[in-house]
C-alpha cells in the first residue's frame, strides 16, 4: 500500500513539472550539417563561375562578365574549395568560436564579398514580377 500511495504522488508531482523544450541558438549548427556544407562547398562550388558572371554582367555588362567575372567566379570557387576542406576534415570538432558555425563572413547584401552557407544554386529565374521576386546581389 506504501509503494502504490508513493507512486501516485511520484506522478502527480511529475504532472505539474514543467520544462524548458525550446533548443538552444546553436543547435541547428552541429557536426552533421557541418559536414554536409563542407561536401557541398566542394561539389558546388564551381556553380560560383556562372553565378560571378551573371551578376557582373548584370551591374557592368558583357565585357566585365567575360572578363573580371570569370576571375571573380575562379577566385570563389577556389575559396570555396577550401573552405569545403576545412569543413570536410574538421566536422566533428567545433573550431569556430567553440561552435560550428560556418568559417568565413555571411553574404552581405551592401558589399561585393562575403559568401553564403552553401553554394549558389543554377537555374532559369523569370523577371515578371507575378512569379516571384527578382533580387539579384553581387
Amino acid at each position: 500500500m506504501k509503494t502504490l500511495l508513493t507512486i501516485t504522488a511520484l506522478l502527480a508531482a511529475a504532472s505539474l513539472a514543467s520544462a524548458d523544450i525550446q533548443q538552444p541558438p546553436s543547435s541547428d549548427m552541429g557536426p552533421t550539417r557541418k559536414l554536409g556544407r563542407g561536401i557541398g562547398n566542394i561539389c558546388f562550388g564551381i556553380t560560383e563561375i556562372p553565378t560571378s558572371m551573371a551578376s557582373v554582367n548584370y551591374f557592368e555588362g558583357n565585357s566585365a562578365a567575360f572578363s573580371y567575372g570569370i576571375v571573380r567566379g575562379v577566385g570563389r570557387t577556389l575559396a570555396r574549395l577550401g573552405y569545403g576542406l576545412y569543413d570536410t576534415f574538421l566536422f566533428p570538432f567545433p573550431t569556430v568560436k567553440g561552435t560550428y558555425a560556418p568559417p568565413y563572413r555571411s553574404n552581405v547584401q551592401w558589399i561585393h564579398r562575403g559568401y553564403s552557407e552553401f553554394p549558389p544554386e543554377l537555374g532559369f529565374e523569370s523577371r515578371y514580377p507575378y512569379v516571384r521576386n527578382d533580387q539579384r546581389d553581387p
